[in-house]
C-alpha cells in the first residue's frame, strides 16, 4: 500500500506542476482574478461592474490578490491549485469515513487516484476558475455530514453546499438532494439543524447582493446574460457527455466494476444522487461544457471508489483477499497513469495543431509567452497604470487596469455606442489585442459582424499604432498586436 501511495502521490505532484505551469491559458482566469481585484478595492460586485457568476469566488479570493500581484497568474494557479488538493484530500478522507471497515485505507487510495493522477481535473483545479474553490465546498460539506450528524456538523455542513452554491449556481442542487436525503429518512432533527446552516450561508452569500438595488439589478441581469444563449443542440450535449467519459475513463471503468458486482452501500447513495442532480442541470444548458462538472466528479470518484473496494471477499482466504486488492489498484493506478499519459491535453499544450503534414510546435508554453509579452508591456510602458486589452490574463500579468466596461474581458456587455467611445476617448498608453478583440457579441456570444469588428479597429488605429505583431498567442493561439498610443 505505501508503494502505491508513493507512487500516487509522486504522479500528482508532477501533474499538478505541468498543469501549473504547462496548462494552455484560458480567457476566464483573467476576469475571475480581475473581479476579486476590483472587490478588494472597494467595487461592489454587479453593480459597479458586470459579472456573470456568482459571488462566492471573487468574494474569496480577493483577500489574497497579494499572491498575484506579487507573482502574476503563476501565484494565482499555484494557490488555485492548492486549493483543487484540499478538495481531492476531503474526497480522500470521505471515501476513508465511507468505507466499510478492513477496506477504508484502499477506498481513500482509490479516490486520490482517480482525482489526483487525473491531468484533466488537476488542470480544472489548478486554473482560476471557480471549479477548485467549489470542489473544496462541496466536499467540506459531503465530509462533515459523514463525520457525525451532531448539531454544529450539520449546521457547518449546510454553510459548505451553501457557499457552493455561491461560487457556482447549479451546484445549490445539492442542498435540495441532501435536504430530501434528511426528509426521507425521516431524520427531522439533523434536517433542521442543516436548514439552519443551508439558509444561513444562502443569506451570507447573496444577502448583501439581493439588499443592494443596484447589485440586485446586475445579478438579475447576469442570469438573463445566461438565459440569452438559449437553444438546444443534441450533439453539442451528446459531444459534452463523451468528452466527459473520454476524460474521466478510469472513474466510468471503476464505477462499473463496482456497481457491477451489486456491492455498493446504501449509505453512498447520497453521493451518486448529488452527483447526477448537478450533472443533469448542467447538461440542460445550451452549451454544457464538460468542465462544468468538475467540481462534483469528486462525489463520483468518491462513489465509485466505495463500491469498488467493496466487493465480497467471503469465500477467499486472506492472502487470495490481498492478492486480489493489490491487483484491482494496480489496476485503477495503471488506469490513471495511462489515461493522463495519453491525454489530448498534453498534445495540445505542446503544439498549436497541425499545417498539412507538419505540427505546428509552440517554441514556449503559454504561460512563459504570458509572461514574456507582459514584460515587453513594460519595457513599452514603464510603471504604466493601465492597459487597453480585452485579454485579462494580460491585464493581471501586468498589474495593470483595464478601461471601465472591459471587465469581462471578451465577453463585455457594451453597446455599439459605447465601444466607440471607449475606443475613440482610450487614453491608456499601450493597447494588446488578440483574436478575441472585438469578436464575441454578447450575450448571444455569436461572432460579430465582420465589418463591425474592422470598423471598431478603424477606430482604434486613429489613436494607437502598431508595435509589434505575435502570431500565436493564448488561448487558442490567435494573433496578438501590441500598439502604442500616438
Amino acid at each position: 500500500m505505501k508503494l502505491f501511495w508513493l507512487l500516487a502521490v509522486g504522479a500528482c505532484l508532477v501533474l499538478g506542476g505541468a498543469s501549473v505551469w504547462m496548462g494552455g491559458l484560458n480567457q476566464d482566469e483573467g476576469w475571475y482574478l480581475y473581479a476579486a481585484n476590483l472587490l478588494a478595492e472597494g467595487k461592489v460586485l454587479y453593480r459597479d461592474f458586470f459579472f456573470t457568476q456568482g459571488p462566492g469566488m471573487p468574494g474569496f479570493y480577493r483577500a489574497f490578490t497579494w499572491v498575484w500581484e506579487s507573482w502574476g497568474l503563476l501565484g494565482a494557479r499555484v494557490f488555485t491549485l492548492i486549493l483543487g488538493l484540499v478538495g481531492i484530500s476531503l474526497a480522500t478522507g470521505l471515501a476513508r469515513r465511507m468505507a466499510p471497515d478492513g477496506r477504508r485505507g484502499e477506498a481513500a487510495l482509490v479516490t486520490f487516484l482517480l482525482l489526483g493522477c487525473n491531468l484533466y481535473h488537476l488542470y480544472y483545479v489548478a486554473i482560476p476558475k471557480t471549479y477548485a474553490l467549489a470542489s473544496v465546498w462541496v466536499m467540506a460539506g459531503f465530509f462533515l455530514l459523514a463525520v457525525g450528524r451532531k448539531p454544529f456538523g450539520l449546521v457547518c455542513a449546510g454553510l459548505a453546499l451553501a457557499y457552493a452554491a455561491g461560487t457556482r449556481v447549479s451546484l445549490g442542487a445539492l442542498l435540495c438532494v441532501v435536504g430530501l436525503g434528511l426528509l426521507f429518512a425521516r431524520q427531522w432533527k439533523s434536517l433542521l439543524w442543516f436548514c439552519v446552516g443551508g439558509f444561513g450561508g444562502l443569506a451570507l452569500v447573496y444577502g448583501p447582493v439581493l439588499c443592494d438595488p443596484g447589485a440586485r439589478a446586475g445579478l438579475i441581469a447576469a442570469q438573463q446574460y445566461h438565459a440569452a444563449r438559449g437553444g438546444f443542440d443534441i450533439t453539442w450535449t451528446v459531444g459534452s457527455f463523451s468528452r466527459l467519459v473520454r476524460w474521466y475513463l478510469p472513474v466510468f471503468v471503476t464505477l462499473g466494476l463496482g456497481v457491477g458486482k451489486r456491492s455498493w452501500l446504501p449509505g453512498a447513495s447520497i453521493l451518486l444522487w448529488g452527483f447526477l442532480a448537478v450533472f443533469a442541470i448542467q447538461m440542460l444548458a445550451p452549451f454544457p461544457y464538460e468542465d462544468y462538472q468538475v467540481p462534483v466528479m469528486g462525489l463520483l470518484s468518491v462513489y465509485a471508489a466505495v463500491t469498488f473496494v467493496s466487493r465480497g471477499a467471503a469465500n477467499r482466504t486472506i492472502e487470495q483477499s490481498e492478492q486480489s486488492n493489490n491487483l484491482a489498484l494496480l489496476l485503477v493506478l495503471g488506469l490513471c497513469f495511462a489515461n493522463s499519459f495519453g491525454s489530448p491535453l498534453l498534445e495540445k499544450w505542446m503544439t498549436n495543431g497541425q499545417d498539412r503534414f507538419w505540427s505546428l510546435k509552440k517554441e514556449q508554453c503559454e504561460l512563459a509567452q504570458l509572461q514574456d509579452v507582459a514584460r515587453r508591456v513594460e519595457q513599452l510602458d514603464p510603471g504604466g497604470k493601465t492597459l487597453l486589452t480585452q485579454d485579462l490574463y494580460l491585464a493581471i500579468e501586468t498589474g495593470r487596469k483595464v478601461p471601465q466596461g472591459l471587465e469581462m474581458g471578451p465577453f463585455a456587455m457594451l453597446t455599439d455606442a459605447e465601444w466607440r467611445k471607449l475606443l475613440g476617448q482610450a487614453d491608456c498608453p499601450i493597447a494588446a489585442m488578440s483574436g478575441y478583440a472585438f469578436a464575441i457579441e454578447p450575450p448571444v456570444c455569436n461572432e460579430r459582424p465582420l465589418d463591425r469588428q474592422l470598423e471598431y479597429w478603424s477606430i482604434l488605429k486613429r489613436g494607437y499604432e502598431l508595435v509589434e505583431r505575435h502570431e500565436s498567442f493564448g488561448q487558442n493561439a490567435t494573433p496578438l498586436l501590441i500598439l502604442k498610443h500616438k
